[in-house]
């Protein structure tokens, strides 16, 4: 955890020279299957824990639904030459886990797999990297309806599917990511229940947190006999956290939202065991009795890379002395354990999610992976922002989002020279896309998609960021 003595002003650093990036640094976008592919119920595809929770009454804005999203499924060439068009090196997506496994087990779905198939000879086609990730948080939901992750038997139903997309895909990808954001699947999913499937038990996210690592650690183990040149790693999603002041109760309240946040996974992945204090603040919640002789010799399988997601920083204090939270948050806490720490705001500029622009936080975030935990090739797999955008004679400027690539690549830039092994970036996200609870109100995109034509509009951050790519690197300001 960082020091909470005067951390950087947010989204402030020395922009100097000209900032080029190491050769063969890779430059990508990402998405996600479920918030852009659309055909819902086509090629054999069934349900996910996705397609359940936004079809339940209440669960998204205005009851938005994935079933069509930007209807990738069928404008694959087309998304990929736009690709192409910003000169991306690499393009991050993920499978449909039930388009290719309908209802979690058993054999593959031809019809599902030939999609990935083509996307990856198309990328392939392109000089476009393909970037694998198995898990992006679409559970078949016959899976979740005899337990889901809290189920211990999941880990070894995710295993069989990974095995299943490297006997299609593997001789033609080489970079594999198992679980995008485990924290999400875990305490938003099961926690919460603001995410899929809409659980709130906080034992049950601790169940499905180390059951999604197990998972991940079985699919490494026959990734990697079927595949032994294949890049294996996981995504996290990471954020330093900040005591509000230097008082004792803010200190440890940031202590324990770390330790949920960042050490949770951090340490079982690149560890092989769980923190003794996050253990300690858990005890109410759980004894850990699901946790079996051999699991965190599976979870820390040896890895060849480790991808960070970063958004922004948590800012934390103690709780108020004498009060005790409701009943129903502590019920419905994505930090079980921890529900009475408080999240305080400084006043710096946020995004149209309401998340505060840290930049230097990014430096913060790979450094601290680096010098604490691993000396693994480090990758940014997600970072990017959502804004109100107005498209103005067929354009959008998004001159927001924009400076938020750039202070975020700046950082990019200052970890690799700090010496952290930062080898590659992935804006998020290549277009406008289903944003979970949020649907289609909130865009990410560095491509405008108006959702009733399925047009897809070059907002100025996607121009921008072909000409960094063009460049490798920056231009002084």
């Amino acid at each position: 955890m960082s020091n909470p003595a005067s951390p950087p002003a947010a989204g402030v650093l020395d922009h100097g020279p000209d900032l080029t990036f190491p050769p063969g640094f890779l430059w990508g976008a990402a998405t996600a299957a479920y918030q852009i592919e659309g055909a819902a119920a086509e090629g054999g595809r069934t349900a996910s824990i996705w397609d359940t929770f936004s079809h339940t009454d209440g669960r998204t804005v205005a009851g938005h639904t994935g079933d069509v999203a930007c209807d990738h499924y069928h404008r694959m060439p087309s998304d990929v030459r736009l690709m192409a068009d910003l000169g991306l090196k690499s393009y991050r997506f993920s499978v449909s886990w039930p388009r290719v496994q309908p209802g979690g087990s058993g054999a593959a779905n031809a019809e599902g797999l030939d999609f990935y198939r083509r996307l990856v000879d198309e990328l392939l086609a392109h000089d476009i990297e393909p970037w694998l990730t198995l898990y992006h948080w679409d559970l078949p939901q016959p899976l979740e309806e005899v337990g889901g992750w809290p189920a211990r038997d999941t880990a070894d139903r995710f295993a069989d599917y990974a095995q299943l997309v490297a006997d299609a895909l593997g001789d033609r990808v080489r970079y594999w990511t198992t679980l995008n954001e485990p924290w999400c699947s875990a305490f938003l999913g099961y926690g919460s229940g603001v995410h899929a499937p809409g659980r709130s038990n906080g034992a049950d996210a601790v169940r499905a947190g180390h059951h999604l690592m197990l998972g991940h650690g079985l699919a490494v183990q026959a990734l990697r006999t079927s595949r032994p040149d294949a890049q294996l790693g996981i995504t996290v999603n990471l954020y330093p956290v900040t005591p509000a002041t230097d008082a004792p109760g803010d200190v440890d309240a940031a202590r324990r939202i770390d330790a949920l946040a960042n050490r949770f996974f951090l340490d079982p992945v690149l560890r092989g065991s769980y923190p003794a204090d996050l253990k300690a603040d858990l005890r109410e919640v759980t004894d850990f009795g699901h946790v079996r002789d051999g699991d965190l010799q599976i979870i820390s399988t040896p890895l060849d890379l480790v991808g960070v997601n970063y958004y922004s920083r948590h800012v934390v204090a103690a709780p108020v002395e004498g009060a005790e939270p409701e009943k129903s948050w502590r019920a419905r806490s994505c930090w079980p354990g921890s529900e009475d720490v408080r999240f305080v705001t400084r006043g710096v500029p946020v995004t149209d999610m309401d998340w505060e622009i840290d930049a230097p936080g990014l430096v913060e975030t790979l450094e601290r992976v680096h010098h604490d935990y691993t000396d693994l090739p480090l990758y940014v797999t997600e970072n990017g922002s959502a804004f109100v955008d107005t498209m103005v004679d067929g354009r959008v400027d998004d001159a927001d989002r924009l400076a938020y690539f750039d202070a975020h690549l700046r950082a990019s830039h200052a970890a690799i020279s700090s010496g952290v092994p930062l080898k590659g970036y992935f804006a998020w996200s290549l277009m406008d896309n289903f944003e979970w609870a949020w649907g289609y109100t909130k865009r990410f995109g560095m491509i405008y998609v108006d959702y009733d034509s399925q047009r897809r509009i070059p907002k100025s951050s996607a121009r921008w960021y072909a000409e960094v790519i063009r460049r490798n690197g920056l231009a002084a300001q």
